[in-house]
């Protein structure tokens, strides 16, 4: 038998779906290193017509043929949501029908006798297999990608010796939940300096705007490979409700392999009656005004929202995804105010300082949140044209 002591060991996990039972379906599977949590490889691909159970047990002989690939002689914990066919394969339950028993016995062809441990875990500790799954379904095609691993830390490391160089000083090894933050491309309001907010879904990106975020994208599937190599790789997508946010995401979610779910909480500010106007026309009817809600993060834009109303959404909304999973990447589609806020409150900023954080159109921030409450800052406003 492989898998004997001091081997490898390799977490799989895997879901499957279909979009009606049967409907449209696909899969996504990842292996992830067990002793860093590193996602190793991802698999996903449109399985067209089928069922749940068959979408299930294709995921799970892809993410096994994966881990094999990976390292033959691994130990593999594999990780899914469905209880039934984690049961059928352990053993406790009985597979009845034809096309299962024949998944079933692939699945035991691939791992051979490799030593291999059954988990249910609840559908929100596996977001990342199921987000590659919903990729598939949405592009109606396959993602593979296979990534450089770090090195182990080795056993009985002291925590402070396993963070690495220049993050701030901690005294135990959890890891945290990485958020990056993408503004979107450029729009004819960016062009134009206007205030630009969430009480309109418009406008779209120019020409110049999807050609940054395109930029953006490439930037963001460089995160956990060559650049920030070491946090995950991206495993959610997140946008505002904005049409330039959505098409800004759907720009980046098509070169990572994942479709963007709608946040409000990560929306612009609301500018209220200032909506559209240039700061010389909000002067000129509101003489003073446009300073002092710079200046005094409580001043609310009238009709609207102030920087701190806009900085207690981004928190709530950040604390959401940490408390959804830690040790993952989550890319979040946001607005200049948003992502201003957001870097604000990880760095434990005064608001009134906020304003004075640089947030160019696509660019990228990095924060992490620690399960603990506490936060890193990692990049502000790294360009996409780089």
């Amino acid at each position: 038998m492989t898998g004997g002591a001091g081997a490898r060991r390799l977490v799989v996990e895997t879901d499957g779906g279909a979009r009606g039972n049967p409907g449209p379906a696909g899969y996504g599977a990842l292996v992830r290193d067990a002793e860093t949590g590193q996602v190793l490889a991802e698999r996903a691909d449109f399985l067209g017509v089928t069922s749940n159970n068959v979408a299930e047990y294709t995921g799970l002989i892809a993410g096994l043929t994966a881990a094999r690939e990976i390292d033959p002689t691994a130990v593999l914990e594999v990780r899914m949501d469905s209880r039934l066919v984690v049961e059928q394969m352990s053993g406790t339950w009985k597979i009845k029908n034809a096309d299962m028993q024949r998944l079933a016995q692939q699945a035991r062809d691939v791992v051979g006798d490799a030593r291999v441990t059954y988990v249910w875990v609840p559908r929100a500790e596996n977001s990342a297999a199921d987000a590659l799954a919903n990729a598939a379904m949405d592009r109606r095609g396959a993602v593979s990608r296979d990534l450089a691993p770090v090195t182990a830390p080795t056993r009985g490391v002291h925590p402070l010796e396993r963070r690495p160089s220049g993050t701030p000083i901690r005294f135990d090894a959890d890891e945290p939940v990485t958020v990056v933050l993408v503004r979107h491309g450029q729009t004819p309001l960016t062009v134009s300096k206007a205030y630009s907010g969430s009480s309109e879904p418009g406008p779209s990106l120019t020409e110049l705007g999807r050609a940054q975020a395109a930029r953006a994208a490439r930037l963001v599937d460089r995160v956990g490979r060559d650049l920030w190599g070491d946090v995950p790789y991206p495993s959610q997508l997140i946008a505002s409700p904005m049409v330039r946010t959505q098409e800004t995401a759907a720009i980046i979610g098509a070169r990572i392999g994942l479709s963007a779910t709608t946040e409000p909480l990560v929306a612009e500010c609301d500018f209220g009656e200032w909506q559209g106007l240039t700061a010389v026309e909000i002067e000129e009817r509101w003489p003073g005004e446009l300073r002092r809600w710079h200046e005094d993060a409580t001043v609310r834009a009238p009709g609207g929202e102030s920087i701190e109303d806009v900085g207690n959404r981004m928190r709530a909304g950040l604390e959401a995804i940490r408390d959804a999973g830690v040790d993952r990447t989550v890319v979040v589609v946001s607005h200049s105010v948003s992502v201003r806020a957001a870097v604000g409150v990880a760095i434990g900023a005064q608001s009134s300082a906020w304003a004075r954080i640089r947030v160019a159109p696509a660019s990228v921030s990095i924060i992490r949140l620690f399960p603990d409450g506490t936060s890193e800052v990692s990049v502000v406003g790294c360009p996409s044209e780089t």
